[in-house]
């Protein structure tokens, strides 16, 4: 029979508002894997293991640890996902970046042994570049060099993965130039544990430190300048490849060769002047960032 009450219905109460992630909590996890991450293992690799801190078995894994810290907090931690993250390789429109990316290096290390020349630090002598590969005339060296930087972005890709393409856009709200400077800040601490194990050695390590913390605070404007014009994680990572391989690499190499009294100059010499005009560099493209705002990377 059916019932006659009436009366208002009853309602069933509303469900709880699903539980949101914290806005911090991914960048958060993501500098926790990252930094306790790469510094255990320096510490398993270099103190128990015996690795060299110039030994690719030692750096390889340390420097990937970023790249997999952001996949784990963008799958599991926050799953977000990976729409945002630039993993496009955007061949066709972002070229022009990629030429950039690519070139930029060798141009740099050029303007940089030009400032050592004139400084007096370097008596132009481009014959050490003969022992970047025993037999083989330093030119061609630069040219295999070269060629070779394409096929080593993909080395580079955990730490710009991790830090210009998960962690800057997360911090400041993703406005572009306080949140690089916070980057690149966060980043060169995170390489600071490699002036101790022999991967550089400065005479005064505090100074070097401060050295170290510019030259990567200039390196990420520069780095999340061609990110975000690009919109690809692949063009941040081979300039990343080419500051590595042939930036410090060449420049390093003839700063550093005996000129008969021993070594030329020490690794605070070698570190600040390419310093220098990536520093130029890293103020233009501070300043484009700051009249010209980016837009966000694209979803695809």
């Amino acid at each position: 029979m059916p019932s006659t009450t009436t009366g208002t219905p009853r309602t069933t109460p509303p469900a709880p508002p699903a539980t949101t992630p914290s806005p911090a909590r991914g960048p958060v996890v993501f500098l926790v894997l990252s930094f306790a991450g790469t510094w255990l293992w320096l510490l398993i690799g270099h103190t128990l293991l015996g690795l060299s801190a110039l030994n690719p078995l030692l750096q390889l894994p340390a420097f990937c640890v970023p790249g997999i810290a952001a996949v784990v907090v963008r799958r599991w931690a926050t799953r977000e996902g990976f729409a945002d993250a630039g993993l496009a390789l955007r061949l066709r429109s972002a070229w022009a970046y990629y030429l950039i990316a690519w070139l930029g290096p060798l141009a740099v290390a050029a303007v940089t042994m030009g400032c050592a020349a004139v400084l007096g630090l370097w008596r132009p002598d481009l014959s050490p570049l003969d022992e970047l590969s025993p037999g083989v005339p330093g030119w061609a060296a630069v040219i295999g060099l070269m060629l070779v930087l394409p096929l080593l972005t993909p080395l580079y890709w955990g730490e710009e993965f991790g830090w210009t393409s998960y962690l800057r856009p997360r911090l400041f709200g993703g406005r572009p130039l306080p949140s690089i400077v916070a980057t690149g800040l966060i980043w060169a601490c995170w390489h600071f544990p490699l002036a101790f194990i022999g991967y550089v050695r400065f005479s005064d390590v505090v100074l070097g430190l401060a050295m170290w913390t510019v030259m990567f605070l200039c390196q990420e404007v520069v780095l999340a300048w061609l990110y975000l014009r690009s919109g690809t994680v692949w063009v941040a990572s081979l300039a990343h490849a080419g500051n590595n391989m042939v930036l410090f690499l060449l420049t390093g190499q003839l700063l550093t060769a005996d000129d008969g009294h021993g070594p030329a100059h020490g690794a605070l010499v070698t570190s600040m002047l390419p310093t220098i005009p990536v520093a130029a560099l890293a103020l233009w493209a501070g300043y484009r960032l700051r009249v010209r705002p980016p837009q966000k990377v694209p979803t695809r």
